[in-house]
């Protein structure tokens, strides 16, 4: 590799790296409060945190990269352009064609990593924690319940646990409320514990009472002293859906299965790798700028590309779900286009035609 390509790559690879870095805390923070309220919720067992934290990166990687990708080339080139050593190279010969060997150095095992993650680790990790969850739930009935704290069940109902044995098996002071079309269920047992038929989860309560009645206004109540009761609780959203979800389904299934959101979701897929290889070629000429002009325009225009874009392709990805789109269409509608504009726009820009030798006259 020529010195200048080690030079280049190692100044576009330090600017995609800090760019990536500060995208991922600002995302890690957002991911984290989103996963503590899913706790706080019952939806995922707070033993599960940090393991559902990790998948949940994986599956968003495919919307960061991109942006850490734009925004260090922006960064890089622009900082070369600033320091004046852009004209330096374009007096030398140098211009976007010899500047695209080190760009796809770093471009292309980005783009690479894209799309593992888009078509292979994304959906992996979804179904992944879709499963982690489930046997959670399975193995107790919500990983969070905790003594003296109100907590709302998987599918719809609030229970409440006055106490707990040490080692979980045993309930005491239950209260269980649902909620079942214009009909409300009020029940309150002893004791409690948890059985299991088969996927059917049951709450077994001993020695109490039940309410039902009317959700607004109305007198058809019944009460019911009860020695025991099972409650079928309601599976969760997630193990409801896990076996037909495109999310959570792998490429090879999603092109065997003809519905129209499953389509959607290949081409969700397929999106993110060749939309981050337009934006990279997009990010040379948008950074091109003179010493004195300002640093952070071109960042500022590349993010609402990008956002607009990525916008497009969540938009494009509903029309072809609701068939809106024609599935032929796909998102190649988007896609094509900003790759050949950033083509257009990378080899149209500064071309630089090679300095003429001129022989000295004796």
């Amino acid at each position: 590799m020529a010195q200048l390509d080690r030079y280049l790559l190692r100044e576009f690879a330090q600017a995609t790296f800090a760019a990536l870095v500060v995208l991922m805390m600002v995302s890690l923070g957002a991911l984290f409060a989103n996963v503590l309220s899913q706790i706080a919720a019952g939806r995922v067992p707070a033993g599960m945190m940090l393991s559902h934290l990790g998948l949940q990166v994986v599956r968003y990687l495919p919307l960061v990269l991109p942006l850490a990708l734009m925004l260090g080339l922006l960064l890089g080139v622009g900082r070369l352009y600033r320091d004046s050593e852009m004209p330096v190279l374009t007096s030398i010969g140098v211009g976007p064609r010899r500047l695209l060997r080190p760009l796809m150095l770093l471009v292309l095992p980005v783009v690479a990593v894209i799309g593992a993650c888009s078509l292979w680790l994304g959906p992996l990790a979804r179904a992944t924690s879709v499963e982690m969850i489930a046997e959670g739930n399975r193995s107790l009935l919500v990983a969070g319940l905790e003594p003296g704290r109100f907590t709302e069940l998987p599918g719809g109902g609030v229970v409440y646990v006055g106490g707990m044995s040490t080692d979980g098996s045993v309930m005491t002071r239950l209260f269980v409320h649902r909620e079942a079309g214009d009909r409300i269920d009020v029940t309150t047992a002893r004791t409690g514990t948890l059985s299991y038929d088969g996927d059917d989860r049951y709450l077994r309560l001993d020695e109490g009472f039940r309410v039902e009645g009317p959700r607004d206004a109305g007198r058809d109540y019944r009460l019911m002293r009860y020695g025991s009761n099972d409650l079928l609780l309601p599976p969760g959203e997630e193990s409801r859906d896990a076996d037909t979800d495109p999310e959570s389904m792998t490429t090879l299934a999603l092109l065997q299965d003809e519905r129209p959101e499953a389509m959607a979701q290949v081409h969700a897929r397929i999106a993110p790798p060749l939309l981050a290889l337009a934006f990279a070629l997009l990010a040379v000429p948008l950074a091109r700028s003179s010493p004195r002009q300002t640093r952070f325009g071109s960042v500022v225009i590349g993010f609402l590309a990008y956002l607009v874009g990525m916008d497009l392709m969540l938009l494009g990805t509903d029309w072809l779900s609701d068939g809106k789109l024609p599935m032929g269409a796909g998102l190649w509608w988007l896609v094509l286009p900003l790759l050949a504009l950033g083509l257009w726009l990378y080899f149209g820009d500064g071309r630089v035609a090679r300095p003429r030798l001129r022989r000295s006259r004796p």
